[in-house]
């Protein structure tokens, strides 16, 4: 499970270093392999394996004989590449992912459940709900 919100800095090479408390969650940590994905409202999305096998199945059971869910398969995993976490916590993000989400230096790296979720500040700040109040209106909409 992940939460919580960190300011983090992408060196010149487009590496991140993970937050301690992000990478400590974790399940594989040291030197395994992450997937990362072009996501939704142009973040990226980090998964544990774990968590992007569960995504995984549920892609791979679509059937290629709809052409929609075909094209659903094809794009979900073009937009998918493995990464790896070293000893540093760092991570290397793939130059068409950086300008996907228009990653510069200043990235904000949120938990998002089971994913770990990329920003820069303007998308950050266009898809998230700033006021407590806004926040818990949304909350007694969908979760009672």
């Amino acid at each position: 499970m992940f939460n919580s919100q960190y300011d983090c800095k992408l060196d010149p090479k487009g590496r991140l270093v993970l937050p301690a408390k992000i990478k400590a969650a974790i399940p594989e940590a040291n030197g395994a392999t992450l997937m990362l994905r072009m996501a939704e409202d142009r973040c990226l999305a980090l998964y544990p394996m774990v968590e992007y096998k569960k995504l995984e199945n549920q892609i791979k059971s679509l059937s290629i004989h709809n052409p929609e869910q075909r094209m659903l398969q094809r794009s979900f995993f073009n937009s998918v590449v493995d990464v790896e976490l070293d000893s540093a916590g760092r991570l290397l993000i793939p130059k068409a992912y950086q300008a996907y989400a228009g990653l510069e230096k200043d990235v904000i790296v949120i938990g998002n459940g089971g994913r770990i979720e990329f920003w820069n500040q303007e998308n950050y700040s266009k898809n998230i709900i700033v006021d407590p109040a806004d926040l818990s209106s949304l909350m007694e909409k969908h979760l009672s």
